[in-house]
């Protein structure tokens, strides 16, 4: 058997998913404006398909700053133009962690992926969740996956992401043509051959649907009418490797010679590190009778193929029986076998089948051969894969209900109080906090000394809210044991929670001087000076505690929490995974301190990866579900956070606290009907919990019955006629009622009954019709001179004063607003904008100190950039533009910006598609008459 002249229409049969790496958009966040215009340049050269010369440019611009967004986004698409896959990859993972936003990158980098044979990876890792992108990318990366699922062999799973894929988009063609190749992988010829119709009669102009269309007729044998159809693909674009390769594959088989040497060596030309060429021209030397130029041909092919991880082309049916033939031609039957036996693997029953059937002869391995030609030929007939103990043992073990259950008989035989004790441990282990609380305090009425009570119970208030409960008991074990330096230590927190400060240092000295190798009073007066902004102290105190245990995890979230103070985020990040790479394996603390604070910076992808390892130690850990919800929202996935809040509800049970946490997020994630579910649990455990009813009454409200949310507002006001939030829920429910005077009112009683920026602030929403807003200013105002250090409320002010139009006022507001909170990136850009308003050239200086104080905020960005543009610095302008629009592609404020400066600078067709997508993102926002005239005027 001649294996270059077997088969040649199957050599070049398109019957495997080819993916094309798809647009995305492009920016730049640079410092130095001759980096801006390298990044430029490489967009002009890029457009002109000079990927060598966009590549020169771009590190260029790489050498003055590695941080820039864009930049490592448009090396992204164009590595992955040039076929660099794994650079691509590190350009894209740049690109996320410098903040872009998911949306943009995330189809390139799932392509990258895919070509380097990584294709679960984009099933499992949260950076490709679907959740969360737009319709449009969603619709993109689902082709992606089923493309990945058919080189999995997962025929059914590939079909079901074309449907997801095409209910997104009923009229785009893409989805049928990308199905082709699909049914054609499960030899489902007349599926295939419909859906190739389908793509063709959408999208006449489309050449991958003419060539996917010839891919079947190719298929079927039909040889003339696909070459027909690879002739229309390539008129729609010359450039089709894919019709060009397999239309020269049909013209040998029809000893159409002249014209397979044209498709060979155009081939060649617009890709010399293909394969196929070279084994195009080995199959042409062949048949002109040149065997050395054959087999140069072939080692050509091997050459380009070899060196290539077969992790990368494992997926890759055609590349693996194109080396398998290749090594076969050159005699090198064991490199041939490897690479036929992964061809057969991923794609079974082919004529390649009987060449592996006789490398196994060759071998002697009979009975191998036979497996293989019985199982082509029944698919070809014609030719041719489960823990248990007592007590705290069975707590330890995890086996709550038995451990209750156990003590529960144990009482029954004996009442006595350390039964209680185990009995309230294992109830709290259960989630029943309350139930728990009333057997440990029984056993300390039956006798003062269990300890364990004690010290659980003094825990237990502290999370209540009771501190001084809290004291008293640790008073009282003090006076039982006076050397007992961990008494002391809880009596300290104890103090710490009920605002003695003075108190609370004084029993962690009392702790130390007792046990002076006694971290955690150290710890304590750490977090004292801390929060007391004595950070010096903090830091000497915290250095110690390091040298003295350099693992010490406690002191690192510590050194974290006063990096994260100073302003010192990158330390405050490597503090944290410190301690994170530290913990133990029921150690979860740390791993929640680092998905919270990658969620405070606005980094929701770090966050879910993180609680996601955390939780892989305890799924069913409360705290772990709630943070686990939290950046499930964060990342847009609420059917997930539905379901992470669900199992809180059920792992909270009726602790009230909990599950009022717990309905905050059901909220957020528009679930109510969990909300209610949730807080009414709360209320079964503690009827009277007024966090929880006054939750309830706006959920009620929300869910459309006011007639029962004032009923409970009404309760709360009766049971606490001194506290301002019944009367701040009827101030709600009356607006929701349309009834503005009544609410007024009812938000003045809340403010007069208990005053506070909470309820100032409803007061002055409610206020802001009046007089056009002079009375909500004058209010506001009038707070902030008797409460001067009151930020919100100095927010509130200066955010009046610019809503109406009084910049000069605004200004002045929120520079006190800055001196006060000098850290605060949101009231320095307010500032910077209000500065732009008044065309103060000083709002670029603000603007800096805005972004760097938060370098990935897009709107911070997107002010400076603009900021930077209206006073002439036109380059480093449109590159921050560029930067803010990756990092958020939905806002339409930043995409007119961007479309302005692209305008000026001669872009007008980026400028044009900017300004689309900006009035299509949303029509109303602020700039949208400018954003509507300009378009216009670039028509």
């Amino acid at each position: 058997m001649n294996p270059l002249r077997q088969s040649l229409s199957f050599c070049f049969a398109p019957i495997f998913v080819f993916c094309t790496a798809l647009g995305v958009g492009t920016g730049a966040f640079a410092a130095d404006s001759k980096a801006s215009k390298y990044y430029e340049d490489a967009l002009v050269r890029f457009e002109k398909k000079d990927l060598e010369g966009a590549i020169i440019q771009l590190k260029n611009a790489l050498q003055i700053d590695k941080n820039m967004l864009p930049v490592q986004v448009l090396l992204g698409r164009v590595l992955m133009k040039k076929g660099d896959v794994v650079a691509a990859e590190v350009a894209l993972g740049e690109a996320l962690r410098l903040g872009v936003n998911r949306a943009e990158v995330v189809t390139p980098l799932a392509l990258s992926y895919v070509a380097q044979g990584k294709h679960k990876l984009i099933f499992d890792q949260q950076q490709f969740a679907l959740a969360g992108l737009p319709a449009a990318t969603q619709f993109q990366l689902l082709l992606v996956r089923a493309s990945a699922y058919t080189d999995l062999g997962d025929i059914r799973n590939a079909l079901r992401a074309i449907e997801e894929a095409r209910s997104l988009d009923t009229k785009s063609a893409a989805s049928w043509i990308a199905e082709v190749p699909i049914r054609i992988r499960a030899n489902q010829v007349r599926e295939a051959a419909d859906a190739a119709e389908r793509g063709v009669t959408m999208s006449p102009e489309s050449s991958d649907g003419s060539y996917q269309k010839g891919s079947v007729l190719h298929m079927m044998g039909n040889l003339r009418s696909a070459l027909t159809a690879y002739d229309r693909a390539l008129k729609l674009d010359p450039e089709n490797i894919e019709a060009r390769v397999t239309r020269a594959g049909v013209y040998l088989d029809l000893d159409q010679l002249v014209d397979a040497k044209k498709d060979a060596s155009e081939v060649q030309r617009l890709s010399p590190e293909e394969p196929r060429a070279a084994y195009l021209q080995a199959l042409l030397a062949e048949k002109d009778g040149k065997p050395e130029e054959a087999k140069a041909a072939l080692k050509e092919v091997v050459g380009l193929l070899d060196p290539v991880p077969l992790e990368f082309i494992r997926y890759r049916p055609q590349m693996l029986m194109l080396n398998g033939l290749a090594h076969f031609g050159l005699n090198e039957r064991e490199k041939a076998k490897q690479y036929l036996e992964f061809f057969q693997r991923v794609q079974g029953n082919t004529p390649t089948s009987k060449l592996l059937a006789q490398l196994y002869l060759e071998e002697k391995n009979v009975d191998r051969a036979v497996e293989v030609l019985e199982i082509y030929l029944k698919a070809l007939p014609g030719d041719g894969q489960a823990m248990t103990l007592l007590g705290s043992a069975l707590m330890a073990r995890g086996q709550h209900a038995k451990a209750t259950q156990l003590m529960q008989k144990a009482l029954q035989t004996k009442d006595a109080p350390e039964f209680h004790t185990v009995l309230g441990l294992s109830l709290l282990k259960s989630g029943q906090t309350g139930n728990a609380i009333a057997e440990l305090e029984g056993a300390l009425k039956r006798d003062p000394k269990q300890t364990q009570a004690a010290t659980t119970l003094i825990g237990l208030y502290l999370r209540a809210g009771q501190p001084d409960k809290a004291v008293a008991l640790g008073e009282i074990l003090i006076r039982q044991q006076p050397g007992n330096a961990n008494y002391f230590n809880l009596l300290g927190m104890a103090r710490a929670d009920a605002g003695n400060i003075a108190g609370s240092k004084a029993a962690f000295e009392q702790a130390i001087k007792l046990e002076d190798a006694f971290v955690t009073p150290k710890l304590n007066l750490a977090r004292i000076e801390i929060a007391s902004k004595s950070y010096d102290a903090a830091a000497l105190r915290l250095a110690a505690i390091l040298k003295t245990d350099e693992k010490n995890a406690e002191a690192m979230v510590e050194m974290a929490i006063l990096s994260e103070r100073r302003g010192q985020l990158t330390e405050t990040q490597r503090w944290l995974e410190k301690a994170t790479d530290l913990s133990g394996p029921k150690e979860l603390r740390w791993g929640l301190s680092l998905s919270d604070f990658h969620l405070r910076n606005g980094r929701p992808g770090p966050a879910l990866e993180t609680i996601k390892k955390v939780s892989g130690k305890a799924p069913d850990d409360l705290n772990v579900l709630l943070a686990y919800a939290r950046a499930q929202l964060a990342n847009r996935d609420i059917t997930g956070a539905k379901s992470s809040l669900s199992a809180a509800t059920r792992v909270a049970d009726f602790n009230a606290r909990p599950q009022v946490d717990i309905a905050m997020l059901q909220i957020r994630a528009g679930n109510l009907t969990g909300a209610n579910y949730s807080l009414d649990k709360a209320l079964s455990g503690q009827p009277d919990y007024l966090p929880a009813q006054a939750l309830m009454a706006d959920v009620e409200l929300s869910q459309g019955d006011p007639v029962k949310a004032e009923k409970r507002a009404k309760d709360i006001v009766a049971k606490y006629p001194k506290k301002a939030v019944g009367y701040s829920l009827l101030g709600d429910i009356a607006v929701a009622k349309g009834q503005s005077s009544a609410a007024l009112e009812a938000y003045r009683k809340a403010h007069q009954t208990e005053p506070s920026t909470e309820t100032l602030l409803r007061l002055s929403r409610s206020m802001g019709s009046q007089d056009g807003g002079k009375a909500s200013i004058q209010l506001i105002d009038t707070w902030t001179k008797s409460h001067p250090k009151d930020i919100a409320a100095k927010r509130a002010l200066a955010d009046s004063y610019a809503r109406v139009g009084n910049f000069k006022q605004a200004k002045t507001a929120y520079e006190e607003l800055v001196k006060i909170a000098p850290d605060d990136s949101s009231a320095l850009n307010n500032l910077a904008n209000v500065l732009l308003q008044l065309k103060d050239p000083g709002s670029v200086q603000v603007a800096e100190r805005s972004v760097a104080k938060n370098p990935n905020n897009a709107n911070a960005i997107d002010t400076l950039g603009w900021a930077l543009f209206q006073g002439g610095q036109v380059d480093r302008g449109l590159q921050l533009l560029r930067d803010a629009r990756l990092r958020q592609p939905g806002n339409p404020e930043i995409r007119y910006h961007l479309a302005v400066a692209l305008a000026q600078t001669g872009r007008k067709q980026e400028a044009k598609e900017e300004l689309d997508g900006a009035l299509k993102a949303g029509g109303n926002f602020e700039s949208a008459t400018e954003a509507k005239k300009l378009l216009q005027s670039i028509r």
